[in-house]
């Protein structure tokens, strides 16, 4: 049997299988987790609420359990825009400190039915705006994690928990997730219930998953959706056809982003994947300008509560950006939201030749200091656009730091956007990507 220590570095199906045949419990994975903490969070500050013996008694809950359900054992780290009802939730804002909701949000409650241990909440930025919170970057502390889902993506990669709840209006969940060199799938919009989140942007806030592997985001956000795991967990059969997208942005990406989505590609193409160049059509480039109206129109209504009543406990970046939301008129919003319309049904025709499309997670590797969470440049528009996303981590950069790359594919087509993530990961064999032990 594997130690307690050793537990809480497993991928989320080992575990699973070792449960099944009784060789351990929540409990054990439970404490292996806790103790990996203890020994890292003072560093990584990925956590804004932690209490050992809550999550412990949950653990032992799911071990007295009469049935398991399919996520029995594991621990899961809850990204603190969700509501708890047993723990606090602040957005990551002073106004709500203390605050406990009456209800666990519909994907935690979920994650709770399907045997899933909740360790605790995990840090965000402030109402998951660009203002950035203490969590580091586990790979190397003096860099960001990215936002706004920092806590989420350190805690997995630091293995204090199998896997983390996060969520994407503009680059949210993706990013993160590659600066701390993780998988971070964004599945389509409307997926998962969104039911319990505090909205930022609520026709483009999509709940995603962070976790090790593929397979384990695969099964936590198929179960989280209500979906039949084995469709959202195959391999592509054939070689896949994907479009190389660079974009009207591609100034904005550094050389070693580059060279690994280059070098992806080539051994893509020695594989036997059929690739080739995106030229993306001016649409594209209005949708992603139309964006900032879209969400910053629907942040400000979003916000009409603490704005009238909080407003100085706002820090000053978010403030301006609320009010630059309250500056849009109805009008301008419904303009951008024809064309944000038209570039969605662009899409659906672009995938109908292509499985996938390739292009960058982040602009590079995560960047220094703890002020800025990075650009959300090569993120925004697909969730604009209500598409599915995943990055794969695949090597580390000149500074140490994790790079990946993105896949992007077909509206409420996640299964084969999965499928095809499988394929790529067999195919170019990614270096294994661990923060210190």
């Amino acid at each position: 049997m594997a130690s307690d220590l050793e537990l809480n570095e497993l991928d989320a199906t080992e575990i699973l299988r070792r449960a099944a045949r009784g060789e351990i419990t929540a409990e054990a994975v439970t404490r292996a987790c806790l103790a990996r903490c203890a020994r890292r969070e003072e560093a990584v500050r990925a956590w804004t609420y932690l209490d050992p013996d809550r999550a412990i008694q949950e653990a032992r809950r799911r071990d007295r359990a009469a049935q398991r359900g399919p996520l029995f054992g594991l621990v899961v780290a809850v990204k603190d825009t969700f509501d708890t009802a047993d723990m606090p939730t602040a957005y990551g804002s002073p106004i709500y400190a203390g605050f406990r909701p009456a209800a666990d949000a519909a994907c935690v409650a979920t994650l709770r039915a399907a045997g899933a241990v909740v360790l605790g909440k995990t840090v965000t930025t402030e109402f998951a705006a660009p203002t950035p919170g203490p969590t580091r970057n586990p790979h190397q502390l003096a860099h960001s994690p990215g936002g706004s889902s920092s806590g989420s993506a350190a805690s997995v990669a630091d293995r204090m928990a199998h896997v983390a709840l996060g969520s994407q209006t503009m680059g949210s969940l993706v990013r993160p997730a590659a600066y701390c060199g993780v998988v971070g799938f964004k599945p389509s919009y409307g997926t998962i219930s969104r039911v319990g989140l505090k909205s930022q942007a609520e026709s483009i806030d999509t709940i995603g998953i962070m976790a090790r592997t593929i397979d384990d985001a695969a099964l936590f956000a198929a179960v989280l959706a209500d979906r039949p795991v084995a469709p959202w967990s195959q391999t592509l059969t054939r070689p896949p056809r994907i479009g190389v997208y660079r974009g009207p942005d591609w100034s904005k990406a550094e050389a070693p982003a580059i060279a690994v989505l280059d070098e992806t590609a080539s051994r893509l193409r020695r594989g036997g994947a059929e690739l080739f160049e995106v030229e993306p059509p001016a649409l594209l480039r209005e949708a992603y300008d139309a964006q900032l109206v879209t969400v910053f129109f629907e942040m400000s209504r979003g916000m009409t509560f603490e704005w009238f009543n909080h407003r100085a406990e706002l820090s000053p970046a978010l403030a301006g950006l609320v009010e630059k939301g309250f500056s849009y008129s109805a009008a301008e919003y419904d303009a951008a939201e024809k064309t944000v319309v038209a570039a969605r049904q662009f899409m659906a025709r672009a995938f109908s030749e292509a499985d996938a499309w390739l292009t960058l997670s982040a602009p590079g590797e995560a960047p220094a200091g703890l002020e800025n969470t990075g650009d959300t440049v090569f993120n925004r528009l697909w969730s604009l656009l209500h598409l599915p996303a995943i990055t794969v981590p695949i090597a580390r950069g000149p500074n140490g730091l994790p790079l990946g790359v993105q896949l992007v594919g077909p509206f409420r087509d996640d299964g084969k956007l999965l499928s095809v993530a499988r394929w790529l990961q067999r195919a170019i064999a990614p270096q294994p990507l661990r923060p210190p032990l």
